[in-house]
Formats: structure tokens, sequence, C-alpha cells
């Protein structure tokens, strides 16, 4: 009996191909929209979620002056720097795994024929374990490379890439601004960071090197620092707060004239945010949805009064009004139903081109799918009850007489 009236539904829908088509549309949007949001904003929080933690998991950063965790800090102008002594310090506590004391300074890189002008990350060694890098060609700074402040330099992949090509610079001279380094070391990709720039367009040298060479001080812009894997940043943050304060003299109710930042904490933050703004356009795409059931209950309407000689001649021959109400209903359920299922399609593509535009993971969600088709026959029952039910009561006598 049910297949009858599915076949029956199709039959009536297949008369109006164009109609059937135009009703679906707002269906098809609506599902669509929302697949396509929910998923790119899915996809946006992983990879928020990768970049933030390629910078280095359980980190910790350092900066004088800049607003984070803590008692409201002065402003970084007036803020007394870092000194490579407190990064020593720091690396001394027991929570602590690995320290990484940073400077930077825009220069201008040349290789051959080839210039670049970027940012130089004067570092120690431990700049790679903490940040979470891999030398994939190479080697990284010894211990007297970082006391001395030799003249050697890491570069990363779009460094090498402009200013070598194809090329193996290890062993190559690198100029920075007016020094000459030796390129000891090539870091595997990273690709873009949380904000959109390029990690890889990187160029490490001793910190040594950079402050007497490129700076001409001894000052430290920040220090991260990698926490011991069984140590929760609320108790690293405690402890290096603690040193800090004892450090740079800082008393009482005084507030820190430093801040540390938990870079977990700006991930969930990130996503936060992410995830409220996909919630909102999702809610503004499934209004769609509403607009394609308000489509589907007026053409049933019209259908309805079109075939109000059919409907009289059903229930002359004996038909009951449930047999009609459910040809009916089953018709507005089927609209929905094949629009949904060309939403869904439609929505995973226009995601994963999405995906492939804006460089991040493709990431269905098989319970939105779900959602999406289910609430899309929702809307066929819903809005297709009341034409169903006024084809259900009309009186056959009348129905007859119908022009």
């Amino acid at each position: 009996m049910i297949w009858e009236t599915v076949r029956l539904a199709l039959l009536a829908l297949r008369r109006n191909k164009l109609r059937s088509a135009l009703t679906m549309l707002g269906i098809v949007i609506g599902v669509a929209a929302v697949i396509a949001m929910v998923t790119v904003g899915q996809g946006s929080s992983r990879s928020v979620a990768a970049s933030v933690e390629s910078l280095g998991t359980n980190v910790l950063s350092l900066r004088p002056g800049s607003r984070g965790m803590g008692p409201g800090p002065v402003s970084t102008q007036s803020a007394r720097p870092f000194s490579l002594r407190d990064a020593e310090a720091l690396g001394e506590l027991s929570v602590v795994k690995a320290v990484s004391p940073t400077v930077s300074s825009t220069q201008t890189v040349v290789a051959g024929n080839g210039n670049l002008t970027t940012s130089i990350t004067g570092a120690t060694s431990g700049y790679l374990e903490v940040g979470g890098w891999t030398v994939w060609h190479g080697r990284g700074f010894n211990s007297a490379e970082d006391r001395s402040g030799a003249s050697v330099c890491i570069i990363g992949a779009t460094v090498h890439k402009t200013l070598f090509g194809t090329a193996d610079p290890l062993g190559q001279q690198l100029r920075v601004g007016k020094v000459s380094c030796e390129v000891i070391g090539l870091l595997q990709a990273k690709g873009a960071g949380t904000f959109g720039q390029d990690q890889d367009e990187l160029v490490l040298m001793p910190i040594r090197t950079v402050q007497r060479r490129l700076l001409g001080n001894d000052n430290v812009t920040s220090i991260s620092v990698a926490l011991a894997p069984e140590v929760s940043s609320q108790r690293g943050a405690r402890e290096i707060e603690a040193l800090m304060r004892d450090r740079r003299r800082i008393s009482g109710n005084q507030a820190n004239d430093f801040s540390i930042t938990d870079r977990a904490q700006i991930a969930e933050v990130l996503s936060g945010i992410n995830s409220v703004l996909t919630g909102m356009l999702s809610s503004v795409a499934a209004v769609s949805l509403l607009v394609g059931g308000i489509g589907i209950m007026n053409i049933m309407l019209v259908s309805v009064t079109e075939r109000t000689r059919e409907i009289g001649i059903r229930l002359a021959v004996g038909a009951e009004s449930r047999q009609v109400l459910t040809q009916f209903l089953v018709e507005a359920v089927v609209l929905s139903l094949v629009g949904g299922i060309i939403g869904v399609i439609v929505g995973l593509a226009l995601a994963f081109g999405a995906s492939l535009f804006m460089a991040i993971p493709f990431a269905p969600q098989l319970v939105i799918v779900l959602l999406a088709f289910g609430f899309s026959a929702l809307i066929g029952v819903i809005f297709g009850f009341f034409p169903a039910r006024k084809a259900a009561r009309l009186d056959p006598i009348d129905a007859l007489r119908h022009e």
C-alpha cells in the first residue's frame, strides 16, 4: 500500500516537473547551506587547532608588558625587557622542559641573485624543541654556537625555495643585512599559521648573533617555555610568575610588568569564536528551510485545487479520507526528501570546494548531514499536512461539481 502511494506521488510530481523542481529549490538551498556552513566551520576549527599545535604543545609565552594571564600588567613601552639570564633561570625550574628566548629583526636576506625581506629570529637551540620544529636536512645549533654567537643560520622551506630553488642550501652563504652566515640546517615545512602567516618564511640565527650584530643590544623580546609533560599550564604559569616577579623585584600587590600567555587558551578562544560564527551562519541558512516549507505548502494547496475533481472521483468510488490524506502528505514528503538528498550532495560539494580554496581540512559530520536531511523530511510533514487535510475533507459531490 505504501509503495503504491509513493509511486502515485512520484507520478503526480513528474506531471509538473518544473513546478516540482522550483518547489524543491528552497529545501535544496537550505540543506546545502547548513551542511556547507557547518562543515567549513568544523574544518576551520581543526585548522586553528593544528596551527596552534604546530607552535608547540603545552607552551607558555612570556612578554614584557603585554596583556595576558595574571593581574593587569603595565604597558609594553614602559616595561623592562627580559634578558638571557631570565631565560637561564626559567630553565632551572622543575616544571620546565625547554626554554627559548627570542628576538627578531626585519632584514633583507640575499643569496646569489635572489633576495627576500623577512623577519629574522634570534633564538637558542631550545627554539626547535619549544616550537615543535624538525630539522629536515642538516642540523641545529650546538651549545658552542649558542654561547659564542656564531655566524650560522637555519632556514625555512619558503626561504629555501625563494633563494635557492631546488639546490642544496647546506654550506651556502646567506647575507642577512650586513652579516654573512652559513646555512647549516633546513627546517621541515609547516605551512600557514593560525592567522594565515607563512611559518616557513623563517631565518633562524643564534640569539647572541642577532643581538650583537643586527640589533646592537642584549634585550630579549619574548621567552617561550615548554612545560614538562606532566605539568599543567596553570601550575607552570604560577611557578614561572613567582620566579619572574622575584627576579624583576615586584612585590606585594604591585602589578606584573610582564605577561604569561597559554597557547592552548588561544586555541580555545579562537575555536569558540569560530563555533559561534558557524552557529549564527547556520541558523541564518536554516531559515531557507522554512521558506522552502512554505513553498511546499503553497504548491500543494494549488495542487489540491487543480485536482479537486480527481479527489472527488476517488472519494465517490470508495476511497477513504485517510487514503487521500496519505497520498497528498506523501507527495509533500517526497518533495522534501528529494530536495534533501540533492541538498546534501550540493552542500558536501560546496564544502569540499571551499576547503580546497581556503586550504582547510574537509571535515563533514555525519550527525549534521542526518539532522539536515531529517529536518527536510519533517518540513514536508509539517507543511504538507494542511493541504493534505484540506484534500481529505472535501465533500465528494462538491468536488465532482468543481470546474
